[in-house]
């Protein structure tokens, strides 16, 4: 043992300070070494170059005054004399490089420190490629959170429209008639496609009517063909109706509470019986046809004022399915933005993005005319916009407009209990009316007559300023 210490000496004792120089300046790492004061004792060539400074102007001088000089910031060899122990921070050298270092006490017999040698690296490139992963999980868990999933034509996320999907798929397998109702806009017919595409009958036609479309002079012909010379200006051979057009497949009656109540009947008599007479004939034709109506109508008020026949409303209503508007499941907007953006600018070759601030108005947008609207405002927007980026003020006035009054929907706190509520009362009844345009609709929608509409419009003079929706 004692052959080996003095083994271990006389090589050190070979080497003196000249040769330790070349060896730590032949390093990569930075090395600056302070003495028992905190003064600079000695730096590398690799400490010259990270630090931008050079050994003569440097030796010397305290870390209190290389610190307050920004040499250092904060000096590591500082962290070290104060707490007595190893340090390592992360800090930036005058071109803002990022660096490492490590600062090493090194004790006497008795404890103190007698030199700091302290250490650096430059790991900008590190510190490049963490922020590069965090952005990158950052966009990951952006797309987890706005994860859609795609059924048929619908993008969803909200777990409302999740369920309807699954509840259209699951009635794909049972061939029973089924009554969709939701506002205009929502998808019903896409609803419907689904449905037939995911049934049994997806080899054979969907056939798609909308009843409040055709004249109804011509809709019964239309639906139940005709014979020939049925009537004047017929055709002499006759002509197939779209319920036999449908034979086997799917047929899809939208705006069901548009058929006119003589024309309720027949359809009735298909539903129930399975089979059609064409107009002028007199024997009965089989049809093995699926029915799907939809509607955005109350039928069942339509029923109470004999404007839709009881008995077919119930055979039509097996199975409903309500879709809900797109302000009742905002969750949709931002896939539903996405998905037709993309969709858009591939059918014009183009490449233009979304300001996140137009996505906010676009939440903030009650969209009456729910999915279809939107779709039709990301087409347009695509189409008219100048930039590359889709500002707000690239949207309609009309979307701006109704944004602004709900922004400036404001009841002062020194209003009476009375004037604020008569305040609420007449800005909820003027936002009705730029919605409905009828006190009708308006009444159905705010649940009251439309005598109490009419009676609240004169009392906050409504009529005056929106005199061509009023129907009084």
């Amino acid at each position: 043992m004692e052959h080996s210490e003095k083994l271990v000496n006389k090589y050190c004792l070979d080497f003196d300070i000249r040769e330790w120089e070349a060896i730590l300046d032949s390093t990569q790492d930075a090395v600056f070494i302070d003495d028992m004061n905190g003064n600079t004792q000695w730096i590398n060539k690799a400490c010259e170059r990270l630090y931008e400074i050079k050994r003569e102007d440097i030796l010397g001088k305290n870390i209190d005054v290389l610190e307050a000089d920004g040499v250092f910031s904060p000096s590591v060899a500082k962290l070290v004399f104060s707490n007595k122990k190893q340090a390592t921070i992360l800090h930036s050298n005058k071109s803002g490089k990022k660096i490492l270092t490590t600062g090493t006490p090194l004790l006497d017999a008795f404890g103190n420190i007698y030199k700091v040698i302290s250490t650096s690296r430059d790991i900008t490139e590190l510190v490049l490629l963490k922020n590069q992963l965090e952005d990158i999980q950052s966009k990951l868990e952006e797309l987890r959170e706005h994860q859609c999933e795609g059924i048929g034509n619908f993008v969803v996320k909200s777990q409302k429209m999740r369920e309807i999907l699954n509840l259209a798929k699951r009635l794909s397998r049972i061939d029973t008639t089924i009554l969709i109702t939701g506002e205009s806009g929502v998808g019903k017919g896409e609803i419907a496609k689904l449905i037939h595409a995911s049934g049994e009958r997806k080899e054979k036609s969907f056939v798609s009517v909308n009843c409040g479309a055709i004249p109804e002079a011509l809709l019964e012909s239309e639906l139940f063909g005709y014979e020939h010379g049925a009537f004047t200006g017929s055709r002499k051979q006759g002509k197939m109706g779209l319920f036999q057009l449908a034979q086997e497949g799917t047929i899809f009656l939208d705006e069901i509470g548009e058929l006119p109540l003589n024309l309720q009947v027949k359809l009735l008599h298909v539903i129930q019986d399975k089979e059609i007479k064409m107009v002028g004939g007199l024997i009965p034709i089989s049809v093995d046809i699926r029915i799907i109506a939809a509607t955005n109508r109350d039928l069942m008020s339509m029923v109470k004022e004999k404007k839709f026949r009881e008995d077919l409303f119930y055979r039509l209503n097996v199975v409903p399915i309500h879709i809900l508007p797109l302000r009742e499941r905002t969750e949709d907007i931002l896939p539903l933005i996405y998905h037709f953006m993309e969709k858009y600018n591939t059918k014009f070759d183009t490449k233009k993005s979304i300001d996140p601030k137009t996505i906010e108005s676009f939440i903030k947008y009650s969209w009456p005319g729910n999915v279809r609207e939107l779709e039709n405002i990301i087409e347009r927007l695509i189409v008219i916009t100048c930039g590359d980026t889709i500002l707000p003020q690239n949207l309609p006035n009309y979307i701006l407009n109704m944004i602004d009054n709900s922004r400036n929907f404001v009841i002062s706190s020194m209003m009476s209990l009375k004037d604020a509520t008569e305040e609420i009362e007449k800005q909820v009844i003027l936002g009705a009316i730029k919605k409905h345009k009828t006190t009708r609709a308006v009444a159905k929608a705010l649940k009251v007559s439309q005598p109490t509409i009419v009676r609240k419009m004169s009392k906050y003079n409504i009529c005056d300023s929106f005199i061509n929706q009023c129907d009084l």
